[in-house]
């Protein structure tokens, strides 16, 4: 069976093999761009890239929806040690903190944490470590969510591993923009990218079709844009 990648919008995603299902980034309640509620998202395994509110899903109430998923399902929760720590005070029971470099492995394969150039305060003020990345494999395959980042040049060692996919922000102002995710291609070299990141709110919105068209012509890889909800099967 081939992987399945959802897009949930903004930054949340879903990679689905046939017996188990990933969770990237969980910002569902809150997010205007969201195909799903945080009581319909299932997860054995949720990764978190870093703990803004648009990523942990924090909510008005003081609910986060990553905490909520979590303490439902069950999910293992795999993010960078500090903010393992944050989650685990909230009651999340199943989480593994680790840090840059690392790889972790789990019932579908592995998750390695990579790098990324952003910042990690938690919702309430609470330092939240290293912001990160990972590439997942699973089934032979390797995906590469990149989480919020600039382009950076080691971006070029990620790709080293041969990638199937990467899933890069292209919202600009709080990650990298349109032009420098066409800089992060020529590093990484995946077979196929996938945007997100951009057209949740005014600030980061992006004409998807000319970023696509830009992607054709200057790089490699061969573009797959998603709406909410939509899938790319990864053969």
């Amino acid at each position: 069976m081939a992987l399945k990648l959802i897009w949930h919008g903004h930054g949340t995603w879903s990679l689905h093999t046939a017996d188990h299902k990933i969770l990237i980034d969980p910002f569902l309640t809150s997010n205007p761009a969201a195909d799903i509620s945080a009581d319909q998202a299932q997860a054995d395994t949720i990764l978190l890239t870093h703990g803004h509110g648009d990523h942990v899903g924090a909510n008005a109430d003081g609910t986060f929806d990553i905490v909520e998923i979590a303490k439902r399902t069950g999910a293992h929760v795999i993010c960078i040690y500090e903010t393992a720590n944050w989650l685990s005070a909230k009651g999340v029971k199943h989480v593994t903190g680790m840090n840059l470099g690392g790889t972790v492995k789990l019932p579908f394969g592995s998750a390695k944490m990579t790098l990324a150039l952003h910042s990690n305060g938690l919702p309430d003020g609470t330092y939240g470590g290293m912001p990160a990345g990972f590439v997942v494999e699973a089934d032979g395959r390797k995906v590469y969510f990149a989480g919020d980042t600039a382009v950076f040049q080691d971006m070029q060692m990620i790709g080293e591993a041969g990638l199937d996919v990467a899933v890069l922000p292209i919202g600009d102002l709080f990650t990298m923009g349109p032009a420098d995710s066409i800089a992060a291609l020529r590093l990484l070299q995946p077979k196929a990218v996938v945007p997100g990141h951009y057209n949740t709110w005014p600030p980061i919105e992006q004409d998807v079709d000319a970023w696509a068209e830009s992607v054709r012509n200057e790089s490699n890889a061969t573009p797959n844009v998603l709406k909410p909800g939509e899938s790319l099967s990864i053969a």
